[in-house]
């Protein structure tokens, strides 16, 4: 069998803690199952920050050291910091730990979206926290901004940390935002693209979009 590289990503920043028991969101939580993950199989651990009391997606600096810190204490696992964050987190908020942390790994999305999760609603009988329903309900108004400005912005930053980019693909046309970036020279080849499929507002999780990128 060829060589494959598997990526973990433990948390996220889509799913709240009532759709699943098992969602990890303090920072030993998540630790563990990076772990976990890593003993697994995993080569790569993608890392989310959240509320240790509330689960909701936090751009806190310190938790994310603490998560990073205590994975590459315990790991030779690659760890790759989101810059995705949460909703309503601006840029700077959202590079932050890329720029201190300097991580291996950083995600690095290559376009806007219509970023829906609202649909999720349904699937709650009774939320465990009092944020979850009007944070899936905000997506039905929610644009994922990641401009060329940003795109920018983000790739000099992880330029300078000697990090490497995880261009994120949630639509096809994003592969012509990573062209544009190339021929920019703000991006240097080669790269590393994971497709993001099943967002409502981006590609289907398909067979047949698989062969169409």
């Amino acid at each position: 069998m060829a060589k494959l590289i598997i990526t973990a990503a433990v948390t996220g920043s889509i799913h709240v803690p009532s759709l699943s028991p098992y969602l990890p969101f303090t920072p030993d939580e998540i630790v563990e199952d990076a772990i976990k993950a890593h003993a697994a199989g995993a080569a790569v651990v993608h890392i989310h920050a959240r509320d240790p009391k509330t689960g909701k997606p936090s751009s806190d600096f310190n938790l994310y050291r603490e998560i990073v810190g205590k994975i590459s204490a315990r790991c030779d696992a690659v760890v790759c910091i989101t810059t995705g964050g949460g909703i309503g987190m601006s840029m700077e908020e959202r590079v932050r730990p890329v720029s201190v942390l300097k991580p291996e790994l950083a995600s690095l999305n290559s376009g806007s979206i219509n970023f829906a999760i609202y649909p999720l609603i349904a699937k709650i009988k009774q939320p465990r926290f009092d944020w979850e329903i009007p944070y899936l309900e905000s997506t039905e108004d929610l644009i994922f901004s990641n401009t060329f400005r940003t795109l920018k912005y983000y790739a000099k930053a992880m330029q300078d940390a000697g990090t490497i980019p995880e261009l994120e693909v949630y639509d096809v046309g994003m592969i012509n935002n990573i062209k544009h970036l190339i021929d920019l020279g703000v991006l240097r080849t080669p790269i590393y693209m994971q497709f993001v499929m099943g967002i409502l507002g981006g590609i289907p999780a398909s067979p047949e979009s698989g062969f169409h990128v």
